[in-house]
């Protein structure tokens, strides 16, 4: 039996931090919308707080920090089938098979008349972005910018998918910079002799300020772009402004007229185990687990034990969707969905059946499905999902600056398409037999 002993924990709330930092690198794609004779952006000192060195951002207001240990385990099954549970602690991308942006759009130079969305932010009051990371500007100063220019990313190093319209009438979507996720993990709780939480109170300002507007007002919120990828970020405000698009993890704790696959955007986690090169990603022979389980949030050795494994194994918890997904993704192994309810990133133009295999929850109750499903898939079936897994791993990578195809890009892409037709193909696919052929 081969197995990875794994005792290291991170504070579990560190996921939701990283929640947090996916919707940073959004917000900052968003800053570089601008052309560069207009351009004020983020300045190195605060990606340097976010990136670089994100441990230093306390979850909690008093600066102490707040760990919360939760129970581990891992469920590492050999090749002959014995389970053992332990208590411890995008390369060669081929652009026709993943991507249906026109050529148009990858030149080196953004054509602001060419992209594929125009999008207008409004300048809300930093207490609801930077402010809510200690950044504090001068009295008039809504954004952090950057003084030298040679400091500031060149224009043309991003993508061309969204460019930023200074006049909300010619904008597809308006953006609205809120950081939500983050005014949850550090602000939720009443402190001291206040009344209400700052979460809560920067929620119902930013209803009150929404349903002002006259770009509110003009389509009741439908163009509107709300970042709200924390499960429970958004509590208080999200009935109010459901007829905005939400980007999400998912729809497990969202009422299907607030929140639906018809008009909001699933965004994915960001993985917490080290990306493989593809180069470096073991085949078939070299991974002598058959199927590994992360049941923690954060392990030291989770990402060798995936690295190590034939499939991982993604069950739903209490969300439809968890970062493990990502993490299997990140390290090419391939996932074994087990979440009826999940909703994935970019389906519209991403097939899951390729790269991944689907169990209903009521098959994965039946004694040794699992495992005889698992051991009955062919080498070369494995391979090719692996070789796909290699292929699409880099649409799951947050950059700063973002690059084509990665996460932020995907998103955006995404906004700007919002059909269904081929994300209802790829849903019919999940659970086709011919898969486990």
């Amino acid at each position: 039996m081969s197995s990875v002993s794994e005792k290291s924990l991170l504070p579990s709330r560190l996921l939701s931090c990283l929640i947090a930092f996916s919707m940073f690198l959004l917000i900052s794609a968003s800053l570089s919308l601008v052309q560069l004779s207009h351009t004020s952006l983020i300045p190195k000192s605060v990606l340097q707080l976010i990136i670089a060195d994100n441990s230093k951002i306390n979850l909690e207001p008093d600066g102490k920090g707040y760990a919360q240990r939760s129970p581990l385990f891992k469920i590492g099954t050999s090749e002959k089938g014995k389970i053992a549970i332990q208590e411890g602690t995008s390369e060669g991308l081929d652009p026709k098979r993943v991507i249906d942006e026109p050529k148009i759009y990858r030149r080196e130079s953004c054509d602001e008349r060419r992209a594929l969305l125009r999008v207008y932010m409004y300048d809300l009051p930093p207490e609801f972005h930077f402010g809510l990371l200690g950044w504090t500007g001068d009295e008039n100063k809504t954004w952090p910018s950057v003084n030298a220019r040679s400091r500031i990313p060149s224009y043309p190093v991003r993508p061309c998918s969204a460019v930023r319209v200074k006049n909300s009438s010619e904008a597809d979507v308006i953006f609205v910079p809120f950081f939500s996720s983050l005014s949850y993990n550090r602000h939720s709780k009443i402190q001291g002799k206040e009344n209400i939480s700052i979460n809560r109170m920067l929620q119902e300002k930013l209803v009150e300020f929404l349903k002002g507007r006259k770009e509110w007002k003009q389509t009741g919120g439908r163009n509107h772009l709300i970042v709200a990828h924390h499960p429970n970020s958004m509590l208080i405000a999200r009935e109010k402004l459901g007829a905005a698009m939400f980007v999400l993890a998912d729809f497990g704790r969202y009422p299907i007229e607030i929140a639906n696959i018809k008009k909001d955007v699933i965004a994915p986690y960001k993985h917490m185990v080290r990306a493989i090169p593809a180069a470096n990603s073991a085949p078939f022979d070299e991974r002598p687990t058959l199927v590994y389980f992360q049941g923690a949030i954060y392990r030291k050795d989770a990402g060798r034990g995936m690295a190590s494994s034939k499939f991982c194994l993604n069950i739903a918890g209490d969300t439809p969707s968890s970062n493990r997904l990502f993490d299997a993704i990140a390290s090419h192994c391939v996932p074994v969905i087990i979440s009826d309810e999940i909703e994935l990133p970019f389906e519209d133009v991403l097939d899951y059946s390729e790269f991944c295999l689907f169990i209903r929850s009521s098959d994965a109750m039946k004694k040794g499905y699992v495992l005889n499903l698992l051991r009955g898939i062919k080498q070369e079936k494995w391979m090719k999902m692996w070789e796909r897994l290699k292929e699409i791993s880099r649409h799951f990578e947050y950059q700063y600056p973002s690059q084509p195809g990665d996460a932020v890009d995907m998103i955006w892409q995404t906004v700007s398409r919002k059909k269904t037709t081929r994300l209802n193909v790829h849903r019919k696919n999940r659970y086709s037999r011919s898969q486990f052929l």
